[in-house]
């Protein structure tokens, strides 16, 4: 599927830096990313950093880091939306030029009072009326006000959401937003569509919880004579029991996932697939993701965190990955868990090892567990299980094997008639003699194929843990 071309699209991603990257903000900067990547459109990062109680810049790198693993990578440099503010205060400025907003003198108490009294005639919500949004300015008293936008009191406004369908909000429910606060900083509803406009967003596609906020900010757009950008709020995840993701359902932020050892690839593939199909599709790169990606495939359901899902996508991501990416993304999850580096001579291991490691793996803990044989260094100590395997008789057979090999040419084609004929010979299969040789070449009783832990670690090291085992 290609995508016509239409105006310029630009999404972008616009996070709280309170915390780290939540799984569902990852799943947002995905679609946002798709939606811009598969129509040649940008995609910007904004860091909506206004609360300065609560934005750190710990919480500004852990996003960032996180977006990064994801492999989301955004156009230009990242805006901070705190440095924007004196814009924002401009724009309330133009728009009290323009009739479209008011000085209000109302002090908190007034509004507190005004709320009160509604409240003790019955009214469950009282929208706060001021008494200055149609003053006259001679009456104006000198001191402190807050600049209101003036709402329409009637009628309806109407969002075209491309999720949610036709969203219908009364006129009458909306109070007349304060966009400059009497302070003079400006609210984070002015300063949102301030940034989009500024930016050229053409798109805003954010979580549903953010619903509620278009129709103020639509507001905004009109009372500036501005474009409105087109919206798409998609439904927010649950976790598998259908409850709001929370702690309790374990990982909740990216970077908890990368710990975990899931591939970037599949993870990307299982978030695209989390609340938005396409066909029959799952299985498929970011560049077909890319292809196929657009607003109408995203459902209104919230979508169900499915951690057997997610390890099956990723089990296809590993097997299709190639060796040298596969390493090189294997090697950055052990840093980011704090486990040793692989040494030189053990990348070139690994590195001939990932063709048949790949493709059983789904996560690279699993990876590395499958790995250990060319990981640990002799003489290999195996565990209870392995150990058993090594009885007199079988650690016999082994010393009678090592003469043989010594002599083998190291392919599977010359290795597999030694091992058959030493195994028949001492009137056993092979899968009789395969236990002791795993615990002799690994330590363990669950390996990779015994044919493909000796070619890979070489004659000389095979042979030599053999006869460490018959000794």
């Amino acid at each position: 599927m290609s995508h016509s071309p239409g105006p310029p699209v630009v999404t972008r991603f616009a996070p709280s830096p309170t915390g780290y990257l939540h799984i569902g903000g990852g799943r947002t900067a995905l679609f946002n990313w798709l939606y811009a990547r598969g129509r040649g459109g940008k995609f910007l990062l904004r860091i909506e950093d206004t609360d300065r109680e609560r934005s750190t810049p710990e919480a500004t790198a852990a996003i960032l880091r996180g977006l990064t693993w994801l492999g989301l990578d955004w156009d230009g440099e990242v805006v901070s939306q705190f440095e924007r503010r004196d814009r924002h205060a401009e724009v309330a400025h133009e728009m009290l030029a323009r009739g479209t907003a008011y000085k209000c003198f109302s002090t908190a108490e007034e509004i507190a009072a005004y709320r009160a009294a509604k409240e003790a005639k019955g009214a469950s919500y009282a929208v706060f009326v001021s008494p200055w949004r149609d003053a006259d300015p001679a009456t104006f008293p000198k001191a402190p006000y807050a600049i209101r936008m003036k709402a329409p009191r009637t009628g309806e406004t109407v969002i075209e959401d491309e999720v949610q369908g036709r969203v219908v909000i009364q006129n009458a429910t909306l109070d007349d937003m304060i966009v400059l606060r009497s302070d003079g900083t400006p609210v984070y509803m002015l300063a949102v569509v301030v940034d989009d406009h500024d930016m050229g967003v053409s798109h805003v596609i954010r979580g549903d919880d953010h619903l509620n906020n278009a129709a103020r900010q639509q507001m905004v757009y009109d009372a500036m004579g501005w474009t409105v950008p087109v919206w798409a709020h998609i439904p927010l995840i649950h976790g598998p029991d259908g409850k709001k993701l929370s702690k309790r359902h374990g990982a909740t932020g990216v970077e908890d996932y990368q710990a975990m050892g899931y591939p970037a690839a599949g993870m990307r593939n299982y978030l695209t697939r989390l609340g938005w199909a396409h066909g029959d599709a799952e299985i498929f790169t970011s560049a077909e993701a890319m292809q196929m990606f657009d607003l109408s495939g995203i459902g209104r359901a919230p979508a169900r965190l499915d951690f057997k899902k997610l390890e099956n996508t990723c089990g296809h991501h590993m097997a299709m990955a190639e060796d040298a990416a596969l390493l090189h993304e294997l090697e950055a999850y052990m840093i980011a868990v704090d486990r040793p580096a692989l040494t030189e001579p053990q990348r070139g291991l690994m590195l001939a090892a990932l063709p048949f490691l790949k493709k059983s793996a789904k996560t690279f803990p699993e990876l590395l567990d499958k790995a250990d044989f060319l990981l640990i260094s002799r003489p290999v100590v195996p565990d209870e299980k392995a150990a058993q395997a090594l009885d007199p008789v079988s650690r016999g057979i082994l010393k009678s094997l090592t003469p043989q090999l010594q002599s083998a040419n190291w392919t599977k084609e010359a290795l597999e008639p030694i091992l058959t004929e030493v195994a028949a010979a001492n009137g056993i299969g092979f899968g009789k003699l395969a236990a002791p040789l795993r615990a002799a070449i690994a330590g363990k009783s669950v390996t990779p194929s015994v044919y493909d832990m000796m070619l890979v670690i070489g004659q000389d090291e095979s042979i030599a843990r053999l006869k460490d085992a018959s000794s």
